[in-house]
């Protein structure tokens, strides 16, 4: 397998990449944690779309990478730290609002009507395009990209693009395998919240100041 992808894409130790890959995808994030909470509050089909979004952020972003963003910010720290900060302030600006829709869950927990309409009253009409952006507003994604890409490219390979291609299609697939199973888990736990808006309002809560600390980690990183 391995000499099938060096020969055919100049895949280097195409395990290893795969495996790495693996543990990269599963490790929870803004991405996999917008889409499950969307699949718990809404369904399978916002969640898809919201997944949708992911996908077409992590392709940008393998796009800009193998055309040297990742380099042009590495060369400029101004820029990146311009980036970084407003990347991590709409992270934290999704969380607040999270955990302002678990407050007024907890309030209107006594009224079926206003409980039941809650959802709708979020600012979730639109899950790709705030999938889009959180998969955006992320430089160090940019950085992950070719720092862990270009480790698997053979430089001598004719065309480095292909390889790019090749590693980008491998990643997205476990990216929507995993995902999906995200989504699935995230519909069967919303037949529990349904019955359950404490538990509910207490898992938009949690999510929520996930997202914070994901903003406050991002504000602290550095290159």
């Amino acid at each position: 397998m391995n000499a099938f992808f060096h020969a055919s894409l100049g895949i280097t130790d195409f395990w290893t990449f795969l495996l790495g890959t693996v543990f990269i995808v599963i490790l929870p994030g803004p991405n996999s944690m917008y889409v499950l909470s969307v699949a718990a509050q809404r369904g399978v089909r916002p969640a898809y779309q919201g997944a949708g979004g992911i996908f077409l952020g992590d392709l940008i972003l393998m796009v800009l990478s193998a055309c040297g963003v990742a380099s042009l910010l590495k060369a400029s720290p101004a820029l990146f730290y311009v980036v970084k900060y407003i990347g991590a302030a709409y992270l934290g600006w999704i969380g607040l609002q999270m955990l302002l829709g678990c407050w007024r869950k907890l309030r209107a927990k006594e009224s079926t009507e206003t409980a039941a309409a809650a959802p709708v009253t979020q600012k979730e009409s639109n899950p790709f395009r705030k999938a889009l952006i959180i998969s955006l507003m992320n430089p160090k994604a940019i950085l992950f990209f070719i720092s862990f890409f270009i480790q698997f490219v053979d430089p001598k390979f004719a065309a480095p693009a292909l390889s790019f291609v090749g590693l980008g299609l491998i990643c997205q697939v476990l990216s929507f395998t995993y995902l999906t199973a995200i989504i699935f888990l995230g519909a069967r736990l919303a037949q529990t919240f349904r019955r359950r808006r404490r538990l509910s309002a207490g898992m938009g809560g949690g999510v929520g100041a996930m997202f914070i600390g994901f903003g406050a980690k991002l504000a602290t990183a550095t290159l």
